[in-house]
């Protein structure tokens, strides 16, 4: 389970505040910079999925996100089923090399799906696996 104060932001557990989106920012980046603001409690799984996918705050996400994917390994967030573990999957090497728990934990996730799908098993398991 995670352990961060689930009343507490990103922006306030990394201490760096972004601020306001710039004018003319795009739609993602706007939402990115509101969601840092927001309690990592109220965050749903379509806000981890967007703030893991963009690469956001990963340190303090993924391990929220794997408790959800933990509950339902195909957890949807906004777009499909399994959207959560998808971004999840996609946090990079670097990621993964500094965070062999929660490497374990998603292995854990991927061994409890019954009939994985596809994209998982051809596409991301072996990027996951390779050096």
């Amino acid at each position: 389970m995670a352990t961060v104060d689930p009343t507490r932001s990103l922006e306030d557990l990394e201490g760096h505040h972004w601020g306001e989106a710039s004018d003319g920012a795009t739609r993602l980046v706007a939402t990115a910079h509101e969601l840092r603001r927001k309690p990592i409690g109220e965050l749903t799984v379509g806000d981890l999925r967007l703030l893991i996918s963009q690469r956001v705050g990963l340190f303090h996400l993924v391990p929220i996100a794997l408790d959800v994917l933990q509950a339902d390994p195909m957890a949807e967030g906004d777009m499909y089923e399994g959207d959560l573990l998808r971004a999840v999957l996609r946090s990079g090497p670097v990621f993964w090399a500094a965070h062999t728990d929660l490497l374990q934990r998603l292995h854990a996730v991927i061994d409890a799906i019954a009939d994985p799908p596809k994209w998982l098993t051809t596409d991301l398991l072996p990027a996951l696996e390779s050096p």
